[in-house]
């Protein structure tokens, strides 16, 4: 009997970790935050904090909470304890920080006003250095957190929606920065939110966090030498898009399913000088998507070591601009490997990547095939005049009028890739997982 216990056991735990390969995990908020959510024995935060004096922590006893309310008193900490309801009655912002060294810690954050035009979120940061907004759960405010000049600030552990009855085109973005800088957003859930934007913000960095069922995953613009790693985003429109970003580390993160006519894993618009590595883009439209980038011809964009599968474009070249140094990346299950809107991506240098279509062979057993890697458009440059077209990819007729291109073209073929040392066996699969907060 004993015997049959331990082996049920056994198996449970083998399903369990079975479930969890190859997932980015995301355990949430540390400290549940369960506050009351009604008005009953409501009491006015700002009473509370006009007694507080520079130093002070307030603990908010188990209740419920209103604002609006504005923190003007520098180093304080408000403490929610993971009981406190702390709502904005639908009117206006909930919280507006303007003092530095401010902690906001384990409440619940809710009901904002939702006018666009005032930008009403669950907190405001205004001006302010070092706050810490750690371990609270936004719900029902238009926008999450919204910095606006601030900078060195800690986003810890937050979980953060929009208002739910709200189309995903009019809800607030979870997070927004607008000029501010040497930020650190980490182990953060934004979920049906519009999108995480950060504009004309430098050397913020992104780590472990989370993206899911919103419009843009993470939007850059006019944003240099941020820092994303070890994050998932999944189930967006876009997972991240760079514009008019330069110096940006996107390392060791989770891409994929962003679908639609705009999905792709990473968007990149006049940008330069960039890494991405040691990511996955997987099961989208576009793996990642060129559109004039680099916008400098010799500001290079690095792509390396990434793993590109189960998309309909694995690459996607709006141009045929050039100045990305693509190399030891695996694509493999892509529809079409890399799709140009120009002439050819052989402008950009390919070198030892995997193609899971290459056909040559390796003789001499270094793992590097013998003769170049070379893709060619055949059939393909029929869905580049019909969109439509593409819905019968793998279909007997298209087989057979590749088939025919490759006997005898019926045109020159454009030569869209050449990769002179591709590798010949995938030795390595590329795994990656979120570091969770304990």
């Amino acid at each position: 009997m004993k015997s049959k216990v331990l082996i049920l056991l056994l198996v449970f735990v083998s399903l369990g970790l079975f479930a969890q390969n190859g997932k980015i995990a995301h355990k949430g908020l540390r400290t549940p935050v369960n506050g009351p959510t009604n008005n009953q024995g409501q009491i006015f935060l700002n009473t509370l904090l006009s007694d507080l004096k520079p130093g002070d922590t307030l603990r908010l006893k188990p209740g419920f909470y209103t604002g609006p309310a504005t923190i003007t008193v520098p180093n304080v900490v408000i403490d929610g304890q993971g009981k406190a309801t702390i709502s904005g009655m639908k009117n206006e912002s909930v919280l507006i920080i303007k003092a530095d060294s401010v902690t906001v810690m384990n409440c619940d954050i809710r009901d904002s006003g939702d006018s666009p035009d005032r930008l009403d979120a669950g907190i405001k940061l205004r001006d302010v250095e070092y706050a810490r907004i750690i371990n609270n759960k936004f719900t029902e405010c238009l926008v999450g957190i919204d910095f606006y000049k601030s900078n060195h600030c800690l986003l810890e552990n937050n979980d953060i929606s929009s208002i739910t009855a709200k189309p995903l085109a009019l809800k607030g973005d979870g997070i927004r920065l607008w000029y501010s800088n040497n930020n650190t957003l980490q182990y953060n859930f934004w979920h049906e939110v519009r999108d995480m934007v950060v504009w004309y913000s430098a050397g913020n960095t992104f780590h472990a966090n989370k993206g899911i069922n919103s419009r843009y995953g993470m939007h850059f613009m006019y944003s240099h030498e941020n820092r994303i790693s070890f994050s998932e985003f999944s189930q967006n429109s876009v997972g991240i898009f760079l514009m008019y970003s330069e110096k940006t580390l996107i390392s060791n993160n989770l891409i994929q399913r962003n679908n639609g006519t705009s999905g792709m894993c990473i968007g990149m618009k006049e940008t330069s000088s960039n890494q991405i590595l040691n990511n996955r883009f997987l099961y989208s439209a576009k793996g990642i998507h060129f559109d004039i980038s680099p916008l400098v011809p010799y500001k290079v964009n690095t792509i390396q070591g990434n793993e590109i599968a189960f998309c309909n474009e694995g690459m996607y070249f709006h141009s045929d601009i050039e100045g990305n140094d693509i190399v030891g990346n695996f694509f493999h299950d892509n529809l079409t490997q890399v799709f140009t809107n120009g002439k050819t991506a052989n402008r950009n240098k390919f070198r030892g990547n995997y193609w899971a279509d290459y056909q040559g062979f390796d003789r001499d057993k270094d793992n590097v095939g013998d003769i170049p890697y070379k893709l060619y458009s055949y059939n393909g440059h029929l869905w580049a005049f019909n969109e439509d077209v593409r819905f019968y990819f793998g279909a007997p007729i298209l087989e057979v009028l590749d088939f025919l291109e490759r006997l005898a073209p019926f045109s020159k073929p454009r030569l869209i890739v050449r990769d002179p040392k591709p590798i010949y066996k995938w030795k390595e699969k590329k795994t990656f997982q979120v570091l969770t907060k304990e």
